[in-house]
């Protein structure tokens, strides 16, 4: 039972990944057919307008890549080898994200609207 729960949930893992993987790559078709296609929304400048829509893709994407990792690694494969390297691997992408955050919103995950202009 417990061999074919590792393989239900290595399956379960990569079909995680696959969509994390369609996600960024259908964001960048959608984020460059609508640049090409229509006008920036008011206020951004076409740049700034495809640069969001684009962060915005590879933010879910990343979400998706890090829960496909953790339930490889937390079910399959609990091992401390494979859990330092998933710590490793959250913390990239975890810094990522804010990185991308940063550059959508123009403040932290953890900053409120109304910090904003402060």
């Amino acid at each position: 039972m417990t061999a074919d729960f590792n393989v239900y949930m290595e399956i379960v893992g990569t079909v995680v990944d696959i969509v994390g993987v369609v996600v960024i790559v259908l964001g960048i078709i959608l984020a460059t057919i609508r640049a090409v296609a229509q006008a920036p929304p008011p206020g951004l400048d076409w740049y700034a307008a495809y640069r969001r829509r684009l962060g915005r893709a590879i933010l879910l994407g990343l979400e998706l890549l890090v829960a496909g990792d953790i339930i490889r690694t937390v079910a399959v494969k609990p091992t401390l080898q494979n859990m330092a390297v998933l710590a490793a691997i959250v913390v990239i992408r975890t810094f990522l994200s804010f990185s991308l955050e940063l550059e959508i919103n123009g403040r932290w995950p953890w900053q409120s609207k109304t910090q904003e202009s402060k």
